[in-house]
């Protein structure tokens, strides 16, 4: 445990008996039975996720990955009574802006590997030095190196509110918010939580809903009708997962803690559906990426604690709350429910960036990492000023 206040250096090491398990797991994985015909619309269709295990177990190399982890610095601390792992990568420019990114269910700090140092190091990646940052990538309480939460309650304010003070712990007191997926409602949050401290948020997924008013409606675009349509598809069809997520997390957890392969299944299966549209997942992300992505939810048997997301948020969902710092939005066309700005003005009255691309998905950072970069630059470029 570590001492509230007190931030540690952290390295990844895996001990080389839970490789040796989880090897052996899958090896002995019993496969569910599918009748002819069933395909993706069923869930994870049991040949491409036997294939994908075998994958797993042969040719996947986590020491490679953890290496990878291990070649940023990464520490710990205590806040709240809960343990954070982050990231912390400083940029070689003294005046660079620091920013909190945030990942989302079933996302870790993984998905930001491609970008850190396009952010951090601009110029060594063809970019203008003057739009370096300070990044600090936090594991969410119960997810991942964070390890699962020792209490309840870790919705988005409390994780908001934790990343405030792990800002000025650091010493940041001016600072940008990023975040897709839940890290979008967290940044959000922040955002609201610390107006003095945020300079702006930017996210690459926001929901956004229908006022009720058949006037509002009846003035939609045929674009803006097609992804509220999109909206109630996910409502209706694919939201299950955050139904059992919401209410009996618990239950679901005693299953994913024991099988890698139903692990596996559970996330992999949102990588189809929320990325750009693709065949397969590694069509839009990397098997590598999404297997390193999955073990830090294996290894750290975070599966229960995580989706307890849900459940210790599912209070403040969709409750009315005022963004005053400029926000600035990236729009993915594969992302499960791209957002509708004259919905999203209501309560973010000072959008001053709004970015439709043409391809990429709820996974930005991970599929098209370029385009992800160069909007949150974008975004945060008239926002800088020699931070304090």
């Amino acid at each position: 445990m570590v001492s509230d206040g007190l931030v540690r250096p952290f390295r990844v090491d895996i001990p080389q008996a839970d490789l040796d398990d989880l090897a052996d797991r899958l090896a002995r994985t019993r496969w569910a039975r599918q009748p002819a015909g069933a395909g993706w619309d069923d869930g994870v269709p049991v040949d491409y996720l036997k294939d994908l295990v075998e994958y797993w177990r042969t040719s996947y190399d986590w020491r490679k990955a953890e290496a990878e982890l291990n070649s940023h610095p990464q520490f710990t601390t205590e806040i709240s009574g809960a343990t954070v792992h982050f990231l912390h990568v400083r940029s070689p420019e003294p005046d660079a802006l620091p920013l909190v990114v945030t990942h989302g269910w079933p996302g870790s700090v993984a998905e930001f590997l491609d970008v850190i140092g396009p952010l951090t190091d601009p110029a060594a990646h063809g970019g203008d030095p003057a739009d370096a940052f300070h990044v600090v990538i936090p594991s969410i309480p119960g997810f991942g190196l964070s390890g699962p939460a020792r209490d309840t309650g870790w919705g988005v304010a409390r994780v908001a509110s934790a990343w405030a003070a792990l800002m000025k712990r650091l010493g940041y007191h001016r600072y940008g918010a990023q975040g897709g997926d839940f890290g979008s409602l967290i940044s959000r949050k922040l955002g609201v939580h610390a107006p003095d401290d945020v300079v702006g948020v930017h996210v690459n997924f926001l929901l956004t809903f229908p006022s009720g008013d058949p006037k509002e409606m009846a003035a939609l675009t045929p674009a803006e009708m097609e992804r509220v349509e999109r909206l109630h598809v996910f409502n209706t069809e694919l939201s299950g997962y955050a139904q059992v997520q919401t209410h009996r997390p618990h239950t679901l957890g005693h299953a994913l803690a024991d099988s890698p392969a139903g692990q596996l299944a559970w996330i992999v299966e949102k990588f189809k559906e929320w990325s750009r549209p693709a065949a397969l997942p590694e069509d839009a992300v990397r098997r590598d990426r999404i297997l390193t992505n999955v073990m830090l939810y294996w290894l750290t048997n975070t599966a229960a604690s995580s989706a307890r997301l849900y459940k210790d948020s599912a209070a403040t969902f969709g409750l009315p709350e005022t963004l005053t710092v400029p926000f600035g939005v990236a729009v993915f066309p594969g992302d499960v429910a791209p957002p509708i700005r004259r919905f999203a003005v209501r309560t973010n009255p000072n959008i001053t960036s709004w970015t439709e691309f043409d391809t990429g998905g709820h996974f930005a950072a991970l599929e098209v990492p370029d385009l992800f970069t160069e909007d949150v630059r974008r975004f945060f470029r008239p926002l800088r000023r020699p931070a304090r």
